[in-house]
């Protein structure tokens, strides 16, 4: 028989400190206990849906954040009976009876009552709790970074609601210009100025925005719809949201958001996946050797009417079956771990990367379309509209300039949304507010 086995030390400088493990295990601890108000309380709410109430109530309700808080449990449930030891077994046996000859009936028979007990090879059941203990650990990491990705899909949600609702309002906005120019052109027409066409031209145009605003109300129907299922809901429960989606400002530099990159649930959590293991490896290299069963017991004679003790040891020969398979796979499957974690980092970096580069370059388009387009927009709106009235410009040219003001509109609505999207996702991977500068309102 072979040495007794050791763990080989896995390199931890790819993984975080032990200590920022448990801070994030207290963390996601706490986010388990402080949301538990029952969904039903929500439904009472009146008034507009914020950002804040709409996480809240999503972090509160949300059924798969709601699934994911009972595989703390399962997990905690292995653990438990990871550390229980194997019962003990008690036998009664009755040899020599009921044969032939002098063993027919019981005369002859011997009797014997025993108890034993199975012992296991020091440090297997050691490692099963050190296994287990690690896979709750991994359970409330991965439930914390369900926690973030259900608070960034709902952030991404409620703004993409909000910007449903301006759309709509910057069609009525358009709408309500062209239907200015229905009286003026209807003067025009009785002056012999325009040709009645001209009249079926702008009301053709207002007729066409119509048709874009009834699709627009189909996506914020559809909008609320996915907002009210992150929050637990079947239908939308809120009348419409608020928020301040015209504030911009400019965001740190993207080297200030990968900085607590290695302190996020979704990497941490391969802490308490190389624990397991560690611990699934050594149990693989302990299962070799055998577990000792030591019995004892009474034994009786009914033909002598004598009794005598009866001790047994036993244990199986590893010969044949070794595990060498078992430890092949479980050396792999601890090596796997570290390239686990290092695709994992990539994706997120990516992830970041992605969202970080579309919030730069819908605050560079928001600051073209404020400072230079829209504004300039507006004012020749003005002019040929005003200009209009006293012939100088076709209709054309009115129809043609309220499209470019109400595209500029929407160009820059999309690039808010954009922005406020593309920061509720980083916020919502990293777990921190991302911290803008020179924040500004239109």
């Amino acid at each position: 028989m072979c040495a007794r086995p050791s763990a080989t030390r896995l390199s931890d400088s790819w993984l975080p400190k032990p200590g920022q493990t448990r801070l994030a295990l207290c963390c996601a601890i706490g986010a388990a206990l402080v949301f538990t108000v029952p969904a039903r309380v929500w439904a009472q709410s009146t008034g507009p849906l914020t950002l804040g109430s709409a996480v809240q109530r999503a972090l509160t309700a949300n059924p798969r954040l709601h699934a994911a808080r009972f595989d703390v449990g399962i997990a905690t449930g292995k653990e438990i009976q990871a550390g229980v030891r194997p019962n003990p077994e008690l036998s009664y046996e009755i040899d020599n009876a009921f044969g032939s000859g002098q063993y027919h009936g019981l005369h002859s028979a011997e009797t014997t009552l025993q108890i034993s007990q199975l012992f296991e090879f020091p440090g297997k059941r050691r490692s099963r709790v050190v296994a287990a203990a690690a896979e709750v650990d991994s359970s409330v990491l991965e439930l914390e970074a369900l926690r973030l990705e259900i608070s960034s899909d709902t952030a991404v949600a409620f703004f993409t609601v909000l910007a449903a609702q301006h759309r709509i309002q910057i069609l009525d906005a358009q709408i309500a210009a062209l239907d200015r120019l229905t009286p003026l052109l209807q003067r025009r027409v009785e002056a012999g100025a325009s040709s009645p066409g001209e009249t079926a031209r702008a009301q053709a145009a207002a007729d066409l925005v119509r048709a874009d605003r009834e699709r627009s109300r189909t996506m914020l129907a559809i909008a609320r719809r996915q907002l009210a299922t992150l929050m637990g809901a079947t239908v939308p429960d809120f009348a419409r949201v608020a928020g301040n989606l015209a504030r911009v400002g400019s965001p740190p530099p993207f080297q200030t958001v990968l900085e607590v990159i290695d302190t996020l649930p979704q990497l941490v959590r391969f802490t308490a996946v190389r624990a397991r293991r560690d611990a699934e490896l050594i149990l693989a290299q302990l299962r070799p050797y055998p577990d000792l069963r030591v019995g004892v017991g009474w034994r009786h004679f009914n033909e002598t009417s004598d009794d005598a003790m009866r001790l047994s040891f036993s244990l199986p020969l590893p010969i044949f079956d070794r595990n060498i398979g078992g430890i092949v796979a479980a050396q792999e499957a601890r090596a796997k771990v570290q390239a686990e974690w290092a695709t994992n980092k990539l994706a997120l970096i990516l992830t970041l990367g992605r969202a970080y580069e579309t919030l730069a370059g819908a605050a560079r388009e928001i600051d073209i379309l404020r400072t230079a387009a829209l504004p300039n927009a507006r004012r020749a709106a003005e002019a040929i509209e005003s200009g209009y009235a006293q012939g100088r410009f076709t209709l054309l040219e009115v129809l043609d300039i309220q499209n470019t003001v109400t595209q500029g509109s929407l160009r820059e609505l999309e690039a808010l949304m954009n922005f406020h999207t593309s920061v509720a996702t980083i916020e919502g991977l990293t777990g921190t507010p991302l911290r803008l500068t020179r924040e500004r309102t239109r």
